[in-house]
């Protein structure tokens, strides 16, 4: 009942609430961004979404406009483009408040695997070995709260995490995910960004971590 009604029901509250909250943050930080580097403040692009249908995606653009389009995120070397301004929002998460209008469109979760772009598919490929994508992307996940960037080039474990999320969805289970990730936001747990995220993926323990339990 949760997983095919309530947690719909769920994602059209939230996300309309977090749009009504963070309407004028939201205006304040595309005036910020467009004030720092030329360009529009919003990055629009297409994403994999439920069962490989692809979808139109938005958070606020954090690179600057010379940035590749078409790239994988983990193979961008993001210190090359990363603007000042978009250096806090992505450690902030900030840079993804507009994908709430992706959930309240339907096409995102607050919960679920976090959207592949079109170009990864490898990442791909694996979701749907462990199925995971026949499920809705979400905001944040189960791999998330396991790693974050630091899992960004292990795909195999990002997909698995995303497959044993898919396997048990559960109201109490995307509570804790909820949570988790609003405490990792806070401590800027897991975040890596450009040439540093290979090195922390090659250090990182090769194992299922006992939050796949939630």
């Amino acid at each position: 009942m949760y997983r095919y009604f309530f947690k719909r029901f769920l994602d059209i509250s939230l996300s309309l609430f977090g749009i009504i909250v963070f309407a004028l943050p939201m205006v304040v930080i595309a005036i910020v961004i467009k004030c720092n580097d030329k360009g529009p403040a919003l990055f629009k692009t297409e994403r994999v979404g439920k069962d490989c249908k692809p979808f139109k995606f938005y958070k606020f653009r954090s690179m600057k406009v010379s940035a590749p389009k078409d790239c994988a995120p983990r193979n961008l070397d993001s210190d090359e483009y990363i603007t000042k301004v978009g250096a806090f929002l992505r450690k902030t998460s900030l840079d993804e408040l507009p994908q709430m209008f992706c959930i309240l469109k339907g096409d995102m979760s607050i919960i679920g695997p976090r959207p592949s772009g079109i170009s990864e598919t490898d990442l791909v490929a694996a979701r749907e070995k462990y199925n995971a994508n026949r499920i809705k992307p979400g905001l944040t996940g189960l791999a998330q709260i396991n790693g974050r960037d630091v899992l960004a080039r292990d795909v195999d474990k990002k997909a698995w995490y995303d497959g044993e999320y898919a396997k048990k969805i559960t109201f109490v289970g995307d509570v804790k995910i909820f949570f988790k990730t609003i405490g990792k936001v806070f401590k800027r747990d897991g975040i890596v960004e450009g040439k540093n995220v290979m090195t922390e993926t090659e250090n990182s323990v090769d194992k299922k971590d006992e939050e796949a339990s939630v």
